[in-house]
């Protein structure tokens, strides 16, 4: 079964300075941290602030998925982060 994102939900979390989400694989669940460098990397007159980040996270969410499942494709761990490179 491909990696899935059928819940929406996301939450800034200031702790790592990235924006966290989840995936799932059945009924497992793939945790996925994408940082405030990435999500410059990809709306790049962004404010730099909580709200900023949260709203470039949801205008490139598509992008972001795509690219979080090929992180996820590298292969199993605990939580998955995406990378500027990455884009």
């Amino acid at each position: 079964m491909p990696l899935g994102f059928p819940n929406e939900c996301r939450f800034y979390d200031g702790a790592v300075h990235a924006v966290r989400f989840s995936g799932y694989d059945g009924a497992l669940e793939a945790p996925f941290f994408i940082g405030e460098r990435a999500l410059k990397r990809i709306e790049p007159d962004m404010p730099f602030d909580e709200s900023g980040l949260l709203k470039a996270f949801d205008l490139n969410r598509q992008r972001i998925y795509a690219t979080a499942s090929k992180v996820y494709d590298r292969g199993r761990r605990g939580s998955y982060e995406v990378l500027p490179e990455d884009f």
